[in-house]
């Protein structure tokens, strides 16, 4: 090999060397645990993870594509110290490298404790952990799904409970895997089945204790939705008094255990009994109670019943006295009517009609007669009065004043009264109005203080 073909002095393009290198990434670190806290966290429409993985002194990109995200138990957040597998490589088309992740667990925390704990915030921010949606249990249950394993030792103990505060109490055994892969979908089934058949009162979902990861089908988010749509309100019973699951907070009543669960949804038949019969006895002695009350009425009433022959007698001698009285307030009446009719006949005598016109027509003439001659001197009076009002009315008429010599000027056209000779012009029409006709004439000279022409 001559000098030029040293790998010193090889040439490489761009890409060439990307691949060289991604080569050698590939093959020396085909998988690697890495462990470090999630900066830049993105998810875009893709669905993809892409963030950046660092620690005191380093960083690297990540990408954890969807098909590998979608098994995560959690969801990633900046911030949050993570471990997982992945595979190294080298983006060409930005000359980066980058970890590829397969496999992803919070560092400290267990993974499934992370997703419990998002879950359930993200649930009660939605409200199904609210009061409000709570339902009511039966004060007796007619018929009671229990939602359980079938061969663990809660379906017995339930039934022990139940057998002993109710012994016929009606039971139904709604089997199911209450661990290990599809526990989940079989309990929403199930209790999707019971709201179906809508043959049971109340829903009891029931397992034994045990740990984070044997509860999982409890807390996952298919089961919380199913028993939030439950129309059959549903107890939860799952794990020992100091285990909590999703279930427990959706469910309408949480029992610390299954056992419990049994006495919360069955009333003690010994103690109904006991209360009907009192409520029995009280209904009996408040029956006897009523009966003597009415008892006591009749008989007050029957003392004070009269014969009805009596009544009679006494009702015919109230009629005679009545009627007696009856006749003489009409004698009184007639008498009195009688008096006054007579008072009144004198009174009109006296007040005879005839006389009172001929009075009445004499005041007539009487006032007549005044009012003809005040009419007469009244006229007279405003007849004198007129020919003088006359006489002076004359006296300043145009009419008259023209009649002593005195004529009218007026302009033509206009008829506007002439007061001045300024308001005229030479050659200018008049009319002038005599005290018999009207003359038309044309100025030909006018003057005004001795001065002609102006």
């Amino acid at each position: 090999m001559n000098q030029t073909d040293t790998p010193q002095n090889i040439i490489y393009t761009v890409s060439k060397l990307t691949t060289a290198l991604k080569a050698v990434l590939e093959e020396n670190f085909p998988f690697a645990w890495v462990t470090g806290e999630i900066t830049n966290f993105n998810v875009p429409l893709s669905g993809h993870y892409y963030f950046t993985l660092k620690d005191d002194h380093a960083q690297i990109s990540a990408v954890m594509f969807r098909g590998q995200n979608r098994n995560l138990k959690f969801m990633p957040a900046d911030g949050m110290n993570v471990t997982g597998l992945g595979r190294i490589s080298l983006y060409a088309p930005r000359g980066t490298y980058q970890i590829i992740f397969e496999y992803l667990e919070p560092k400290g925390i267990g993974q499934i404790q992370i997703a419990f704990e998002q879950l359930k915030m993200r649930l009660a921010a939605e409200g199904l952990f609210d009061e409000k949606h709570k339902q009511k249990l039966p004060y007796l249950p007619r018929k009671i799904g229990i939602i359980t394993s079938p061969s663990g030792a809660v379906v017995h103990d339930i039934i022990r409970v139940a057998q002993r505060r109710f012994p016929n109490i009606h039971i139904q055994i709604i089997p199911v895997k209450v661990q290990g892969d599809g526990a989940d979908k079989e309990i929403t089934s199930a209790l999707e089945l019971l709201n179906r058949c809508k043959d049971v009162d109340l829903a009891i979902l029931a397992r034994g204790g045990g740990s984070l990861e044997d509860l999982i089908a409890f807390n996952s988010e298919i089961v919380a939705r199913s028993i939030f749509a439950s129309e059959i309100p549903v107890i939860s019973a799952v794990g020992h008094e100091t285990d909590f699951t999703i279930a427990d907070f959706v469910a309408d009543l949480r029992a610390p255990t299954p056992s419990a669960a049994a006495e919360l949804a069955i009333p003690l038949k010994h103690e109904l009994m006991q209360r009907c019969q009192k409520l029995k006895n009280d209904i009996i002695a408040s029956g006897y109670n009523r009966i003597k009350a009415f008892r006591d009425v009749v008989d007050r009433l029957d003392s004070r019943l009269v014969d009805p022959r009596k009544h009679l007698q006494e009702n015919r001698l109230k009629v005679d006295d009545l009627s007696f009285r009856l006749i003489r307030i009409a004698k009184n009446v007639v008498a009195r009517k009688h008096e006054l009719t007579s008072w009144w006949a004198d009174r009109l005598r006296i007040k005879n009609p005839r006389s009172q016109v001929l009075k009445i027509k004499d005041k007539v003439d009487i006032l007549t007669y005044n009012m003809l001659y005040y009419i007469k001197i009244s006229l007279n009076k405003k007849r004198s009065k007129l020919e003088a009002q006359g006489a002076k009315l004359f006296a300043l008429s145009p009419a008259a004043i023209l009649a002593r010599g005195y004529s009218i000027t007026r302009t033509l056209p206009g008829k506007i009264i002439v007061r001045s000779s300024e308001s005229v012009e030479i050659g200018q029409d008049l009319d002038i109005l005599l005290a018999r006709g009207s003359l038309v004439c044309r100025i030909e000279r006018k003057s005004i203080n001795g001065q002609k022409d102006i």
